[in-house]
């Protein structure tokens, strides 16, 4: 039996239109055979369309409705709305070891444009397995035998299919969510000690931002900006989609705004389209008065100043790109690493060649919790709770690790 090849039923959102008016992608033959298909295929089109305004939760929700709809037409060639609540654990099953032919070594668009058309790209795959950025540079290439289903994946997958079974109830598709009749979920979740913050250390960040002030001395045209992103991302938390222009927001150096007190805000739309403001230090607004400069602009922004935060170099205006932001700051932290090699740090710098963007985040928060009251850290981070900035303090691991570092194992008395 010739196995089945999985393809991309939902496109991007440029494309894909407002299936609240029309439904124009198309469904092949024999799917739409299934009873009911054609249900299927439009609230799971209206379901990843009103998440429009996060493209971050559009894309982890079309993830997820994908590879169900996969594995309903395909395999069980049965509509989603028939599904119980032994189906999806036989779902979950099928997902933590999908046959190899379902799993992609590399992330590729789903469909590619051709002579005006949008077209499926027969290298997408519903699940990729991939290595990481300090194995892929140790020679390590990514093997479908090697895939793994990560506890983030599986809670990520029971957020999604949770909410896409109430839209239906509430649609009146469905009379109830069978994900949520998943009473042991023990079974594919398993409860987590304390989560360790992935963080660069003092001297790797002295390193980095050294190698940032010393590129921009060298080259000021290019590595100013440099220098800039690293602050920000450093000194203010932002994540690397705070920094870029997209369908939601354009972050502009009007962003940055005094109040009447003389202090100075980022304000920032943020992670689930919540609006923020963040503290902005002196030598952040010092770092920003540089760049400014270094622009040819005033040292400081005025209200309604149309100037964009972080300009782009391939094209005139801003940066719309998270992975121009990500090779930027790739860039920098690789010749930190040679740096590092050359002065005798081999063990420091080998740990930095893990470090992602991200990480800089973590970094800045973990140290201002040192310092600053936690409230006022939370707000900045824009964080839904405290008990998420509370996994920034170490203290309390510094004290235990103190309390046991003396453990004898002979001479006990």
């Amino acid at each position: 039996m010739a196995a089945i090849i999985p393809r991309p039923f939902i496109d991007n959102l440029e494309y894909l239109g407002n299936p609240f008016k029309e439904i124009t992608t198309k469904l092949p033959h024999p799917i739409t055979e299934i009873d009911n298909v054609e249900t299927d295929l439009e609230f799971c089109l209206k379901f990843v369309y009103s998440y429009n305004g996060s493209q971050a939760t559009f894309n982890s929700y079309r993830r997820e409705i994908e590879r169900i709809i996969q594995w309903a037409w395909l395999i069980e060639k049965r509509s989603i709305t028939t599904f119980a609540r032994a189906d999806i654990e036989a779902y979950i099953e099928f997902c933590k070891a999908p046959p190899s032919h379902w799993i992609g070594t590399k992330n590729v668009a789903r469909f590619k444009s051709k002579a005006g058309l949008r077209v499926v790209n027969p290298q997408w795959r519903p699940f990729v397995v991939s290595v990481s950025k300090s194995e892929f540079k140790a020679g390590k290439s990514a093997d479908v035998s090697g895939f793994e289903l990560s506890q983030a994946a599986v809670k990520a997958m029971f957020t999604a299919l949770s909410s896409f079974y109430e839209f239906l109830v509430q649609e009146g598709i469905c009379e109830h969510n069978p994900v949520a009749l998943i009473r042991q979920k023990s079974k594919f979740i398993q409860k987590e000690t304390r989560a360790e913050i992935r963080r660069i250390s003092n001297l790797q960040w002295e390193y980095v931002i050294e190698t940032a002030e010393m590129l921009a001395q060298e080259h000021p045209e290019e590595h100013e900006r440099t220098l800039f992103i690293m602050n920000c991302l450093f000194a203010m938390y932002l994540r690397i989609s705070e920094l870029v222009a997209d369908e939601r927001s354009m972050p502009m150096m009007q962003d940055f705004r005094k109040d009447h007190d003389g202090n100075w805000w980022f304000h920032v739309l943020g992670k689930g389209n919540k609006n923020r403001i963040i503290t902005v230090s002196d030598e952040m607004l010092t770092a920003l008065k540089r760049y400014r400069l270094s622009r040819k602009l005033p040292a400081l922004p005025i209200p309604g100043e149309y100037e964009p935060l972080v300009t782009s170099f391939k094209v005139k205006g801003p940066i719309r790109s998270t992975r121009q932001i990500r090779n930027v700051v790739q860039s920098c932290f690789n010749q930190a690493f040679e740096r590092m090699q050359s002065h005798g740090l081999a063990d420091d710098a080998n740990e930095l060649q893990a470090a992602t963007v991200h990480w800089l985040r973590h970094t800045g928060i973990s140290e201002d919790v040192k310092t600053r009251p936690r409230e006022h850290v939370r707000d900045d981070a824009g964080h839904a709770s405290m008990a998420t900035t509370d996994r920034y303090i170490d203290s309390d691991l510094r004290e235990r690790h103190q309390s046991g570092k003396r453990k004898r194992l002979k001479d006990i008395t």
